[in-house]
């Protein structure tokens, strides 16, 4: 099949953007901007189909980089920091060819063209002198409709596995909180604070940002507690010229709440599963230590995690509802707790140990296989591109 060779400025015409990307005033018109969403404005610049390029680095930095070119169709505003393409003729090309093909080979056609050191930018006329080959327009048309086909499937695919990801992370919630419910009226009905011998917090010094190393001295970060997962590297070192508290270090069996902090990250818990003697809780941590005659660590863990106990807490928490919350000491020993006796809280805990373990292989397989989803739009063009599609 012949391929004709053209000029974008030659084939296109090219209109640079005039909308400020945040004092362009809200409206009925899309406003295409760098990022992958749009904004809004309320008039428009350009009324046809055409493909965005941005004039300047995604990434800044001094680095080249272009991270997408946008396809955008009816009347709409784009942002100063772009330039539109405009097919001239559409019977030698298609704009929608021209946006995969650009999207595709976008390395090789514009950021190779970039130039500067901190404000890394693209040319209009180094754009305009940027040679593409086309092959006829009805091809150009069969290879659009084959790529959204495929695009389209790949999608559908895609979605399925998300979902089936969420129904994974649903699975163990739903039968965790089936145990804890099934079971109340059977177990011992007491306060959080009747199953520990202590709840502290810790403090809040002036740390370096840098984590601690082995033999230095760490205050925990809020992150460093997740579901049922405590991650010892999420911390902040102690500067030298602080001394430590050793009784706020982490020991085995310590379960730990988060306090403070953004909605979200307010009540996670998690038990400490070894010894971290060189790392103490921040002030946005609650410790408990919990009475080993009575209850096991873990299954005070996963009690703390269920729907139940977080139903409560998130009922109690003081602050605003999608910045700063907080919950206290007091919350967290007036809250009611279920427990049977000590073996059969072992076998509960082995249980969602395993579940958890299947739960986490199938997320880990889909999460996999989504990546191999990730990968086939780009092989798909590739072909596209190499006249094999």
């Amino acid at each position: 099949m012949k391929y004709n060779f053209y000029k974008l400025g030659d084939i296109c015409s090219m209109v640079k953007g005039e909308s400020p990307t945040m004092k362009t005033l809200e409206g009925k018109y899309p406003l295409v901007v760098t990022a992958a969403y749009r904004r809004t404005a309320n008039t428009y610049q350009i009324d046809g189909e055409a493909v965005c390029i941005p004039l300047v680095s995604s990434t800044g930095h001094g680095d080249a980089a272009i991270h997408r070119v946008h396809y955008q169709n009816g009347k709409f505003a784009l942002a100063n920091l772009l330039v539109a393409l405009l097919p001239k003729d559409p019977s030698i090309c298609n704009a929608k060819y021209l946006y995969h093909l650009l999207m595709t080979k976008k390395d090789e056609y514009l950021v190779s063209l970039m130039r500067g050191t901190a404000n890394v930018s693209l040319k209009e006329q180094d754009i305009y002198n940027v040679e593409i080959s086309l092959p006829p327009v009805e091809e150009q048309r069969r290879i659009v409709g084959r790529i959204e086909e495929l695009a389209g499937k790949i999608a559908e695919a895609r979605g399925l596995r998300e979902r089936s990801i969420e129904v994974s992370n649903n699975i163990y919630a739903a039968t965790l909180n089936a145990i804890m419910q099934s079971h109340q009226e059977d177990w011992i009905q007491e306060l959080v604070s009747d199953v520990v011998i202590d709840i502290s917090a810790g403090w809040s010094p002036q740390c370096d940002g840098y984590p601690a190393s082995e033999g230095e001295w760490g205050v925990l970060k809020t992150t460093s507690i997740q579901w049922n997962k405590f991650v010892s590297h999420e911390n902040k070192s102690l500067p030298k010229s602080m001394q430590p508290r050793p009784s706020l270090t982490v020991q085995k069996g310590d379960v730990l709440v988060t306090r403070a902090g953004p909605r979200q990250r307010v009540g996670v818990v998690a038990a400490a599963r070894e010894n971290h003697s060189n790392l103490m809780i921040s002030d946005k941590i609650i410790r408990l230590k919990p009475d080993l005659q009575k209850i096991d660590p873990r299954f005070l863990e996963i009690s703390l995690s269920s729907p139940f106990s977080q139903e409560y807490l998130v009922s109690r928490k003081t602050g605003l509802a999608d910045a700063q919350v907080n919950i206290s000491q007091s919350i967290i020993r007036g809250m009611p707790i279920s427990y049977p006796s000590l073996p059969e809280q072992h076998r509960i805990v082995s249980y969602l140990d395993a579940l958890q373990s299947k739960v986490d292989t199938a997320k880990y397989l889909r999460q996999e296989s989504l990546k191999e989803l990730d990968a086939l739009l780009p092989a798909i063009l590739d072909k596209a591109f190499k006249g094999e599609l």
